[in-house]
């Protein structure tokens, strides 16, 4: 082999992970064109510490890379892969690099904690991958101080495996980095046999997994970079956020909980919402109208996906759906940055990190809980035919993914988004585990919603677990016992644990059978007036179990993938052809019903029905034992015109329509406001037990009536006598319904008659009912309540 000459260096250079080809001469810098395993290594500038440079001119940036590095604390080693993990900082020659005289000096450094951490003499960077031959750390971002932008001046260096692996963990410590703002990620390669389940290719920087800050794109949408790449940064010199001497979580009790499903950029987008347009969209929008929360009575927001994740994932290539935007981010990149392009006026992912914890403060300080929508389930990587490889593919596929090993190692699709992570997999639950902790920890989060959680229910081979470990592990863990954790219980592999999931008395559920019986008695399906008792009462027959509660059943009528709550009432079809798939997408069975037109009309027969249906869901929703959840914009019947599958729609179709909620803020908005108000001041609404016989009474004699449409019962109040009756009417005709008596030195006031115009509709005081009998309207309800 020929010797290769670098500026200061006459000897030939040889890295253990490659072979070389010839020789090749580009800006008078002779450098070697390697060949390693995969045939897709790219030509590299390289010194003999294992140095590589993307550019050959970057000596004036190294004049900038060295910050003073704050004598902080020594992380200690861990054995979290089961690997005994001593700590290893030789410190190699220091080397000048490319004829500058600034010194760049590395070691060995630690395989624990993962991602970058900041140790005694430098930045720790440590990364799993137990398949790979060969690992490079890529460094950029020199000298800008914090901008976070991705640029050319990379730095790259090979880790040997005999000094900077220890088990499955690749590892080294280099001192001098900026304590913040560098940004980094990883060329990995490694066997090529993808039958063999290896996705490996060193063409492409790699983000690493546990990065707790991601950098790319500043502005949300922002088509004109839409093939921005994605790198993990650091920050170890901020000051630690200041969440205030009185500052205390709200912990709230999971039968007090109303939980308002709301999308962080949707909820403030818009320009009706008044704000300024750096602003919007952003974390401190929320912040800016959490009165309008705080007026509607919920107590706890559960966010769309706050990860950070790729809103131009579609436009990537041209196909149907390249016209989108995805809004909802149920597209993972990475587990613990959060969404960078919710900062305001794009200010990258210190200022989003900064930001999140804002509006985590402000929204407890306003008494309101935040619980996460999580997707654990599967990323944004896609599959074979059209990859997106970021991270985990990269990084190792076999072990991040489920696979079919007897097929060509093709990837087991549960998710319906093309791959399955292996949650099961002791790496893969660790990496799973370890985010969870970060976001309570770091980020003061009180919970989480599992999105498809019974994935994380099955095998590394995709098989149903019994007790599945990851299941359990989150039910028990210390620092997530205080936690809210929510599953919702099926997959698109057809795994419905709707009542079965494996729960150990901490899980709770969306209850996808609440949804779909309130549904279907309220449009005046035959048969369905015993089961709609059943799911008011707490769904007992689901729940009564071991020590599980009404409150582990999460009720909802609507939720963000599906119709709005006006469209249920206004279309009995889906209407998707904006997404781009001829109609295909979204839920064919959505139990909806238009009240007599499909879509928007004029009549106002039919805008009153309408309007009565809506009142009856939410008061359905407000007087059932168990914890309740609305979607933003139903307390002003936001419509997205019947597309009930609107993921990516950057538009009015998701956004929060302000000025409509103005519109309609004496009617609609006020009796949903009243409605949670109402169940706030009664208990017996939200019992942390399930009904007895004294509780209630049911003002019916033949349940087995299959044509019955009609339910009336009377709730007890044993403590204070201020029982409530409620009557609910399906048929398409008047009911006649006697009134029980009321209690003794008691009298029946009208609160709600979802037939009467605002304000009638709603009295908090009630108005004074006397009467032995009440006309109920065709698809209406009343609630009386008993007063002195």
């Amino acid at each position: 082999m020929e010797s290769v000459l670098l500026p200061g260096r006459t000897q030939a250079i040889k890295h253990p992970c490659s072979s070389f080809s010839s020789l090749t001469c580009r800006n008078n810098v002779r450098f070697l064109a390697s060949v390693p395993c995969s045939t897709r290594r790219r030509p590299v500038f390289r010194n003999e510490m294992g140095l590589r440079f993307s550019k050959a001119k970057i000596a004036s940036g190294w004049q900038r890379i060295i910050s003073k590095v704050r004598e902080r604390y020594m992380v200690k080693p861990g054995n979290v892969f089961g690997h005994s993990v001593e700590e290893s900082l030789v410190e190699e020659k220091v080397t000048p690099m490319l004829g500058t005289d600034v010194p760049f000096k590395y070691s060995p450094g630690m395989a624990f904690p993962l991602g970058a951490s900041e140790a005694e003499n430098g930045i720790n960077f440590a990364i799993f991958s137990r398949h790979a031959s060969c690992v490079t750390l890529c460094l950029s971002n020199f000298g800008r101080e914090k901008s976070q932008e991705i640029c050319d001046d990379m730095v790259e260096i090979a880790l040997d495996p005999q000094k900077n692996k220890t088990g499955d963990v690749w590892h080294i410590c280099v001192e001098g980095l900026s304590g913040s703002g560098i940004l980094y990620g990883y060329r990995i390669d490694g066997p090529q046999e993808r039958e063999q389940g290896h996705c490996f290719d060193n063409s492409i920087v790699l983000l690493d997994p546990y990065a707790k800050l991601v950098s790319g794109r500043k502005w949300f949408g922002d088509v004109a970079n839409k093939m921005s790449k994605f790198l993990g940064t650091y920050d170890f010199e901020s000051v630690p956020f200041d969440w205030g001497p009185d500052y205390k979580l709200p912990n709230i009790p999971e039968t007090d909980l109303v939980i308002y499903e709301m999308n962080v950029r949707a909820f403030t987008a818009d320009e009706s919402s008044g704000l300024d347009p750096e602003v919007r969209g952003s974390y401190l929008g929320v912040i800016e109208r959490i009165p309008h929360l705080l007026e509607l009575g919920i107590n706890a927001v559960e966010l769309l996906p706050v990860f950070e994740f790729n809103e131009l994932e579609f436009q990537r290539y041209p196909n149907p759906r390249d016209h989108m935007i995805n809004t909802w981010g149920y597209s993972t990149l990475n587990f613990f940055a959060p969404m960078s392009r919710y900062a305001s006026a794009g200010g990258g992912p210190l200022v989003a990190s900064h930001e999140f914890k804002q509006m985590v403060k402000a929204l407890h300080n306003a008494g309101i809980e935040v619980i996460l929508d999580v997707v654990y389930n599967h990323t944004n990587e896609v599959n074979d035919p059209h990859p997106y490889t970021t991270s985990f593919r990269g990084i190792d596929n076999k072990v991040y993914y489920m696979l079919d090993l007897d097929n060509g190692a093709k990837y087991l699709n549960f998710s319906g988004c093309g791959n399955t992570l292996n949650c099961n997999h002791p790496v893969v639950m660790e990496l799973i585990l370890d985010s969870l902790r970060h976001w309570v920890n770091e980020y003061h989060v009180d919970g989480f919603r599992f999105d498809l959680a019974s994935i994380l229910c099955r095998g590394t081979d995709g098989s149903p677990l019994n007790s599945p470990p990851l299941i359990k592990a989150i039910a028990k863990d210390a620092v997530l016992s205080r936690c809210k954790i929510i599953a919702e219980p099926w997959d698109c592999g057809g795994l419905y644990l709707v009542g079965n999931f494996p729960n150990w008395d901490r899980w709770a559920e969306w209850n996808g059978k609440y949804r779909d019986d309130i549904r279907r008695f309220m449009k005046g399906d035959c048969g369905m007036k015993g089961t709609f008792a059943t799911r008011i009462s707490g769904s007992a027959d689901l729940y009564q179990v071991n020590k599980r509660k009404p409150q582990h059943s999460i009720n909802f009528v609507i939720a963000h993938d599906g119709f709005t709550l006006y469209d249920l009432v206004s279309y009995n079809f889906k209407h998707n052809d904006a997404n781009g798939e001829r109609g295909k997408d979204g839920c064919n069975d959505n139990f909806s019903w238009n009240c007599g037109v499909e879509g928007e009309t004029d009549d106002v027969d039919v805008i009153g029905l309408r309007s009565r249906q809506m009142k009856n869901f939410h008061l359905a929703l407000m007087i059932s034992q168990g914890t309740p959840m609305m979607l933003m914009g139903d307390e002003y019947g936001h419509t997205r015109y019947g597309n009930n599958n609107s993921y990516g729609h950057d538009t009015s179709i998701n956004h929060f329509q302000w000025k409509q909620l103005e519109e309609r803020r004496g009617s609609h908005f006020r009796f949903f406001c009243e409605m949670i108000k109402f169940r706030h001041k009664h208990p017996m609404l939200r019992r942390d037990r399930f009904l007895a016989k004294s509780d209630v009474t049911w003002h019916e004699d033949n349940w087995s009536n299959h044509e019955s449409k009609f339910l009336a019962f009377t709730l007890h109040d044993d403590q204070f006598g201020g029982d409530i009756y409620l009557a609910f009417n399906a048929h398409d005709y008047y009911v006649k319904a006697a009134v029980p008596s009321p209690p003794h030195k008691k009298r029946w006031h009208r609160v709600v008659d979802t037939n009467l115009e605002s304000p009638k509709d709603f009295v908090p005081e009630g108005v004074p009912f006397s009467n032995t009998s009440y006309n109920i309207a065709s698809y209406s309800a009343v609630l009386l309540e008993a007063k002195p």
